[in-house]
């Protein structure tokens, strides 16, 4: 497994119960997390200090519930990038700090590249983790996603990492529609990271499901492939789905002749602890 072990402003003070206590910079948050089905507290005196938890509803949904103020957002960074962090709905903040692993790769990978320009395109890019990790290390990115509002915020990350000069393309699109449009304009990618969700809806009332659509999506995709690609990264938190799953789907739908095809499990590690809280899968192809 992968860790995310770089943070210097984050970090899981405790586990259990199905939550996971958190520290975001100084405010410390309770959410619930499925893999945690234990029930045994390491540091039961750490709870009491939250700022606030999220609680789930039994008939589904949940909201906040606020021990001490929280400002509606704050700033947390992770070397050299700057990320908004808000409390959302459905227990959410911005930020998947695992995904951190996949930065400093994509970071690495770009960076170590001789090549002058490397175009990277980022589906279901979210609030834009990975597009701010790309553009960083110079690559021009074209980021697409469905929502409007975590576009937006998107900008305000690249905006906050002091990127907002680069070469970013934010795009409000349904991600399958808008790899056929640029099919169809002959558009190329040298990188490709997709996040896709379990199950979601398009803004036209698109259906996705992961396990339907996954393999037809990358397969679309190859055909945006520049024809010297650097890498192509497939993340995925969908509860069943095996790494070596993204792996196989690669190795099929890409066909490229060269490079290297890798899978596994990212997490992050508990301060002051041995435990590893196990927070998805990846996929990837790279030269």
């Amino acid at each position: 497994m992968n860790l995310a072990t770089d943070w210097k402003e984050y970090e899981i003070q405790d586990m259990a119960n199905g939550e996971k206590l958190e520290k975001w910079n100084n405010i410390i948050l309770i959410r619930p997390d499925p893999q945690i089905i234990w029930k045994e507290k390491s540091f039961p005196e750490k709870w009491k200090f939250a700022n606030a938890r999220y609680n789930r509803s039994n008939s589904g949904g949940g909201g906040w519930k606020y021990n001490k103020k929280v400002p509606e957002s704050w700033k947390i960074h992770y070397k050299e990038l700057t990320f908004n962090i808000k409390p959302m709905g459905f227990k959410h903040t911005g930020l998947f700090p695992e995904q951190a692993v996949n930065w400093d790769w994509m970071i690495k990978k770009i960076k170590s590249s001789k090549r002058k320009d490397i175009n990277v395109l980022n589906l279901f890019a979210y609030t834009g983790g990975a597009t701010v990790a790309c553009s960083y290390a110079g690559a021009k990115v074209c980021h697409v996603d469905a929502s409007k509002g975590m576009v937006s915020w998107a900008k305000e990350n690249i905006n906050s990492s002091g990127l907002g000069e680069r070469p970013v393309r934010f795009i409000v699109d349904d991600v399958t529609k808008f790899v056929q449009r640029e099919i169809r304009r002959q558009n190329k990618y040298d990188a490709i990271i997709m996040d896709p969700p379990s199950y979601g809806r398009g803004k036209n009332g698109e259906v996705w499901q992961f396990e339907n659509n996954i393999a037809d999506l990358v397969e679309l995709c190859s055909k945006v492939l520049s024809d010297n690609p650097l890498f192509f990264l497939i993340n995925s938190y969908t509860t069943g789905i095996s790494s070596k799953v993204l792996e196989n789907i690669l190795r099929i739908k890409l066909r490229l002749e060269n490079g290297k095809l890798s899978s596994g499990e990212i997490g992050l590690p508990m301060k002051n602890s041995d435990l590893v809280l196990p927070c998805g899968i990846y996929g990837r192809w790279e030269i």
